[in-house]
């Protein structure tokens, strides 16, 4: 496995490794179709010809450009497509990835090219054309980087992720964009990630076994794996704390350091 160096020998620090590695192919969970996938992100219906902001590529006449004849453009760019985005939220409560992990997965792996990314404490942005974001949400979703539970498609009111866990074991949600149905034992979609209603709900799959999840967790945690395992990450953690709190205040102390 290539991968990014990243220090530590514990398993937080292996599976970290292993989501860093550009040609990690994530394991899949579960199916979802092109068209429940459409309809969650909200963005057209089902069928809908694709928006466009420019013309395709190959219709553009422009003057010669030896960057543009290094970089292949995605499908969405050489089709002219609309920047569209997928917004995940993700629980505190052993969620398989968190935003700033899912962040650097997208920058390092090499199914995502030609995006534009956020991460805030509880939730990542993703901004791609609109013919990547189809396929690439196809992947977000379906594969063991999303949990039913524990991992929500949420584009507005997003809050929650450190909230405790409901009866069902979800993960708050004000606006109600998914439910829980016993009888089918799965999360079910009401809403799309804008929080409009489905016109028919759509199943997602069951949530993972808290034990499962705890496998596949990337944060270290003092009622799991704790942070006092991992020696070198904390100083180099420290340190860049202290640097920053320096910089800021006393520059003149950072000599040396």
């Amino acid at each position: 496995m290539v991968g990014i160096p990243y220090p530590g020998t514990d398993e937080i620090a292996e599976r970290r490794r292993k989501w860093l590695d550009p040609d990690f192919k994530p394991k899949k969970l579960r199916e979802i179709s092109d068209d429940d996938i459409v309809k969650l992100l909200g963005h057209r219906k089902p069928g809908m010809a694709y928006s466009s902001v420019h013309p395709p590529l190959d219709e553009i006449k422009e003057p010669p450009d030896p960057i543009k004849e290094l970089v292949e453009p995605t499908d969405g760019a050489r089709h002219g497509d609309r920047i569209r985005y997928i917004q995940f939220t993700d629980s505190q409560h052993f969620a398989p990835l968190p935003p700033w992990l899912r962040f650097r997965i997208y920058a390092t792996n090499r199914e995502f090219r030609g995006f534009d990314s956020l991460a805030y404490s509880g939730r990542m942005l993703l901004e791609m054309r609109e013919r990547d974001i189809d396929r690439v949400a196809k992947m977000l979703l379906e594969t063991e980087m999303f949990d039913t539970a524990r991992c929500a498609l949420r584009s507005i009111t997003v809050h929650g992720f450190s909230l405790r866990l409901d009866e069902d074991g979800l993960m708050f949600d004000a606006r109600r964009r998914y439910i829980y149905d016993k009888e089918r034992g799965e999360v079910v979609y009401v809403k799309t990630q804008q929080s409009v209603p489905l016109e028919e709900p759509v199943p997602v799959g069951p949530p993972l076994p808290e034990e499962e999840l705890k496998k596949m967790a990337t944060v270290y945690r003092f009622d799991h794996v704790p942070p006092t395992v991992a020696d070198e990450l904390m100083k180099v953690v420290k340190r860049i704390g202290e640097l920053r709190v320096l910089g800021g205040l006393r520059p003149d102390l950072i000599n040396g350091k």
